[in-house]
């Protein structure tokens, strides 16, 4: 009885220990899919940002043109204006420096208002 008693306990540390080694090897696969799985996350979340990143880029390259185009017109308009100030000062510049003369060599006497 007790080699079988023996072959019995024998079995049964045989039986513990491939329990054992298949829990373990579960372990192992749980912890690589795990890893897996964070791997492909990162995947996805990098294509998602990447994928926004380049509708963002197009967003502002769309709307910066406009603006561009608005502040060209802007320069544009800006510098006909100071051509127009710039021709009308050259084109009376001679009689405004002559009135501007005379009305400072040229004292006129005013009486002083008594309040």
């Amino acid at each position: 009885m007790s080699a079988q008693n023996s072959a019995g306990i024998q079995l049964l540390l045989d039986a513990e220990r491939d329990a054992a080694k298949i829990v373990q090897k579960a372990r192992e696969y749980r912890t690589k899919r795990v890893r897996e799985a964070r791997d492909e996350a990162k995947k996805e979340i990098e294509a998602y940002k990447a994928q926004k990143e380049a509708e963002f880029k197009k967003f502002e390259a769309e709307h910066t043109q406009g603006n561009k185009a608005a502040q060209d017109e802007a320069d544009r308009e800006a510098e006909a204006r100071i051509r127009e100030i710039k021709e009308a000062g050259n084109k009376n510049r001679e009689q405004v420096i002559k009135d501007l003369l005379h009305a400072v060599f040229t004292p006129v006497p005013e009486a002083m208002a008594a309040h």
